[in-house]
Order: structure tokens, then sequence, then C-alpha cells
């Protein structure tokens, strides 16, 4: 082994192994989160003709930076999760969020800190993949760390206002990783977030892909990796979802200005992207972030896709940006959070009568 590819294989492991051994010699116990607060009740309304019920959905995706060992990190962590609570508090907070790179005990605290009603981690560090793997990679390069060895779970947490029916979470097979990204389980987090007066249930899934340079290996190993995790997640979502439930998808997707990683993920995924409705529907979707180009999917790594189910009709109706920098809103980590906010719609006939909500002068637009 190379004496640089020696010293990048140690900067890494005492950045993750180091902190995990000195929290678990440490004797002060762990800072307690505050309690989460209640479920929430959703503001269902009634178009004029007395037929449509909807509600909006806020769902953000975050990439919170939550690597053991990384300098700086404790104290934005904890703003982070504190100023979601204040959001929340102030009834301006996203009613879901997808983290991702939740991997210390500190970004654990900050998913938990935010208060939310129903939080869900998964994969854990030491949970193996059950169903068959697409992966494909040939041997192990030491010094990349490729160790056959898991150092942290996958990162992923889903915070929800809303009751979490059922959760189920699944790492990306063995084979199926490339570089310093299979020191983490990497995988993905299914949820099935039950909405009070909404027929059937919303199915949720979050993600985090393999790195493309930060991996520190080359695309001819980290490309066919991408494609293998991409296959993974459809057989994933394939096993949980309900297809008469709407769905969502969301995450650290890592194919920013990456065609051959998106070619193939749009090949499996027919779900459609956000970006991609409101660019196309700018009567029905305001955009409040800044765009660059005709194709701003292909510019970030943070990504939501969306389908309809049989009853409920679901689509974006705002997009902006969330921990940006802007006043009021602190850049934290090295991700901007992307926030959508969605309209659900149902046929009135479809709901118990229990289940319809107040009229309106008009439908939301």
């Amino acid at each position: 082994m190379q004496a640089a590819a020696r010293r990048s294989l140690r900067r890494w492991l005492v950045r993750l192994v180091l902190p995990a051994l000195l929290t678990g010699c440490a004797t002060t116990p762990a800072p307690q989160p505050p309690p989460p607060s209640p479920l929430k009740t959703p503001d269902i309304r009634i178009s004029a003709d007395g037929r449509t019920a909807s509600l909006r959905l806020d769902v953000l995706t975050f990439n919170i930076e939550g690597v053991p060992g990384r300098g700086g990190r404790g104290g934005e962590l904890r703003r982070i999760g504190e100023h979601l609570a204040q959001m929340r508090q102030a009834g301006e907070a996203p009613d879901i969020v997808l983290f991702q790179e939740a991997f210390s005990a500190e970004a654990k605290y900050a998913v938990r800190s935010a208060g939310y009603a129903e939080v869900a981690f998964g994969p854990a560090r030491k949970q193996r993949r059950q169903l068959p793997g697409a992966g494909s990679r040939s041997g192990h390069k030491w010094s990349k760390g490729e160790l056959g060895l898991k150092l942290v779970g996958s990162g992923l947490a889903i915070a929800s206002v809303y009751r979490l029916e059922t959760t189920a979470s699944e790492p990306f097979s063995r084979r199926a990783c490339a570089g310093f990204d299979c020191l983490s389980n990497k995988g993905a987090l299914f949820a099935r977030v039950v909405i009070p007066g909404m027929p059937g249930a919303l199915d949720l899934f979050d993600t985090h892909m393999n790195a493309q340079g930060a991996s520190r290996v080359s695309a001819r190993r980290h490309l066919p990796v991408h494609r293998a995790q991409v296959w993974e997640l459809f057989d994933f979502m394939s096993a949980h979802r309900e297809p008469r439930n709407p769905v969502l998808l969301g995450g650290d997707f890592n194919m920013r200005r990456s065609l051959p990683r998106f070619d193939v993920f749009r090949a499996t995924q027919r779900l459609q992207l956000a970006q991609q409705y409101c660019m196309a529907q700018p009567d029905f979707c305001q955009v409040q972030m800044s765009w660059d180009g005709d194709a701003p999917w292909m510019d970030t790594q943070d990504l939501q896709l969306f389908q309809s189910g049989q009853s409920v009709t679901i689509r974006p109706i705002r997009e902006e940006s969330l921990f940006d920098g802007k006043p009021g809103s602190p850049q934290l980590s090295d991700h901007d959070g992307y926030r959508v906010i969605y309209e659900l719609s149902w046929p009135v006939a479809s709901a118990a009568p229990s289940q319809i909500g107040r009229p309106s002068a008009k439908s939301p637009p």
C-alpha cells in the first residue's frame, strides 16, 4: 500500500472510529431531546363544487453533514435541530423531513431534538440486506476504504408530524459500494404515513447513494456501483410500496452533472421529478429558489420524486430552499435543504363522512 494511500485511510479511520470509541467510553449521559410534539391534524379543504377534498403536505430533503469527527459540526447540528423546533412551534416547519448523513450521535440528537411526533432511522450499522443484491464490484481497494466492514449506519432518518404506520429499511448489498462510501451502511428507508382524513396512506422513501469524487475512486469503479444501487432501490420500493397509495421518494442521489448515472436512474424510476414538473407547469407550481440552466435537477444531489395513487392525486405547488443562508434560514450544512410543498387531492365520494374537511371558497392553487 502506498504511503499516500495509507495516510488517506488513516485519516478516515481516525475521523470515523475514534469518535465512536470516545463516545462509547464516555461516562456523561447524552442529553435528552425534548418530548415529541402531538400528531398533527391536517387542514382538509373542500372545493367550491363540493366534489374534491385536498390538503397540503410540506416535505424537506436535507443532508445534514453529520459525519463523526468532522470539526465544528456539533454546534451546527444542534442549531439544525433547534431551528426546526422553532419553526415547528411557529407552525412554519415542514410536515416531513427526509434526513441524510445523520451518522453521528450529535446528528441523531439533532433529528430528535426537532421535536417531530414520529421519527424512524435505518438501516443500522450491522443490518444485512435481505433482498437479492445487484452489486458486482470485484475485489477490495483496501486503501480506499473498501475494508469489508461498516463503521457507521446509513445516516437516514424520517421525521413526521403524522403517524408512521409501517417502517422498513434495507441496506445496499456488500458489493454495491465503492471507495470510502463502503464504510457506511447506505441504503433506503421506507415509511407509510397515515394522514387523518385522506383515503389510504402515503408511501415515503428516503435514500443516500454512492458518492462520485468524494468516494476517492474512479468513475470506472463507482459508476457500476451506483447502477447496482439504482436497481436495489427499485427492488426495495417494489417490495414495500402499495400501488394504490401516492408515493414520494427523496434523498441525496449523488447524480449531479452525471448523465450516465441519471439516465440509468430514470430508466428504472417512473416517478416524476418535482423540478421537471414545476418547470413544465409554471402556472401550477411556484419556484422560489434559484435555478441555473434548463435542467436544474442535474445541478444538485438532492431530489424529490412523486407519483399519484389510485384515489389520491399528488402534485407539487411550490419549491424552495431552506438552510440556505437567507435571512432567517441559516446555512448549517454543506447541502441546502430542498423543500417541496405538495397538494394531495381526492374525490369526496372516496372518503368516509367523518373524513370530510371544511368547505373552501375555492380550491387551493
